[in-house]
């Protein structure tokens, strides 16, 4: 899956369902009025992309405003995270490229939970919202170029809540020159050490702080237990087969090597974790600015060890960091990371939660 549609496979969704379109029931820019509904949107929703500017310069910022219109006689519901305007957007929403070559989505990869009633908003039939979201910081505008985006989403109903129905959300092309950009890093906060190696942002209360040091220290041993395991088998076992599929002597490297850089991240890296996000999912990093995680509010309601627990979002968040494992989110929860491993045991060994819930083995395995 391309990077820079990563989270939009669960955009819409029914009530329970954590996927694109839901039968009960984002992002563009504003300002173009040349941009039209794409009636190539299925399963009720048209989306259109329009831009304020065509041509833009180093000196600002770029973004594109997202409407999305439905066109049934339904209501339909999408997922809030992924709508422009509605939250902060911590995803890749778009298909973007420069001069014909994909750019690399260079924003946040995040670990949420499973979506709540709350997490919905609903479009009346006929109802259309607006949103702008912004890719500067999200992909890689570096260079001066003309870049193409599109807005691109894609449903599998890969968390198995419910869903009876999958869809596909894509936009019109918008065109637009832009002047190439230094990288914006994101704001660093004071810090605070505390053991282990382990940093926290002075955003965190001491509460906070002994709970990450916990979670940290039970990752730490998830990690090398995970790593002595995997040292161990010549063969499939239940566990193994369970989050990674089919074995072979290539795979298993494979998650040897992750586990291992993992291992050595938390055994030595300097890992800063940030107290920051307040919304409503695990934590999120940005996966090529090493080794420093936002927890969010899913994760101080988590266990401290087990399924989807605080240690296990630490391993979810430490392999995606490109020096580490650079793993991407193709699926999320125990029951889509199991059907992954069975479907597309190379997927799966790129899929943080596979890396996440093989670490945590709950219910435990051999």
């Amino acid at each position: 899956m391309s990077q820079n549609v990563r989270g939009f496979k669960w955009l819409v969704g029914g009530v329970v369902g954590m996927s694109l379109l839901g039968a009960c029931g984002a992002p563009m820019e504003a300002g173009d009025t040349s941009s039209e509904l794409n009636e190539q949107a299925v399963n009720d929703i048209a989306v259109s992309l329009s831009v304020a500017s065509r041509s833009l310069s180093a000196r600002e910022d770029v973004a594109v405003t997202v409407t999305f219109t439905n066109v049934s006689s339904q209501p339909v519901q999408l997922l809030r995270w992924f709508v422009p305007g509605t939250e902060s957007i911590k995803a890749g929403l778009f298909e973007v490229s420069r001069d014909g070559e994909e750019v690399e989505y260079i924003g946040p990869h995040v670990k949420r939970r499973a979506p709540q009633a709350e997490d919905f908003i609903t479009l009346a039939p006929g109802e259309s919202r607006s949103g702008t979201a912004p890719l500067s910081g999200v992909y890689d505008l570096s260079q001066s170029g003309t870049y193409s985006v599109r807005f691109a989403a894609q449903s599998t109903n890969q968390h198995n809540v419910g869903l009876t129905r999958a869809a596909a959300l894509d936009s019109n092309f918008v065109s637009l020159w832009i002047e190439g950009r230094p990288e914006r890093e994101p704001e660093l906060q004071a810090q605070a050490v505390t053991a282990q190696g382990l940093t926290t942002a002075s955003n965190c209360s001491s509460t906070r702080a002994s709970q990450i040091s916990t979670a940290f220290a039970s990752a730490k041993t998830y990690a090398s237990s995970a790593v002595s395991y995997l040292n161990g088998i010549s063969s499939g076992t239940t566990r193994y087969t369970t989050w990674f599929g089919t074995y072979s002597s290539t795979n298993v490297g494979t998650a040897r090597s992750h586990f291992t850089a993992i291992n050595n991240a938390f055994a030595s890296a300097a890992v800063t974790v940030d107290c920051s996000c307040t919304d409503s999912s695990y934590a999120y990093v940005y996966a090529n600015k090493p080794y420093k995680i936002y927890v969010c509010g899913s994760f101080w309601s988590a266990p401290n060890t087990g399924t989807d627990s605080r240690a296990g979002t630490l391993v979810h968040e430490m392999s995606h960091f490109t020096v580490v494992a650079g793993t991407d989110d193709h699926a999320y929860g125990q029951s889509a990371a199991k059907s992954l491993a069975k479907s597309s045991p190379t997927r799966a060994l790129d899929n943080a939660d596979n890396h996440e819930y093989f670490a945590e083995n709950t219910p435990a395995q051999n």
